[in-house]
């Protein structure tokens, strides 16, 4: 995945109840970032957790998953 750049948290949720391949992480954050580009995005979280209206930045992609931080 190319960088999709910043945005801001539209929504987001803790999974605990992981689907097999991601068992290991949980408890993990979700969250859908709406792009300065405007489109949105289903993504995971590095680091702090997030609330709607948080700005945040692309981090990385891990095998087609974007990762991003917060800003």
């Amino acid at each position: 995945m190319t960088n999709p750049g910043p945005g801001v948290i539209y929504t987001e949720t803790l999974i605990h109840a992981a689907p097999q391949q991601f068992v290991a992480d949980a408890p993990y954050q979700l969250v859908i970032v709406t792009l300065d580009s405007g489109r949105r995005l289903t993504a995971r979280m590095i680091g702090d957790r997030v609330q709607i209206g948080d700005a945040v930045d692309f981090a990385e992609d891990r095998g087609g998953i974007p990762f991003f931080r917060k800003h």
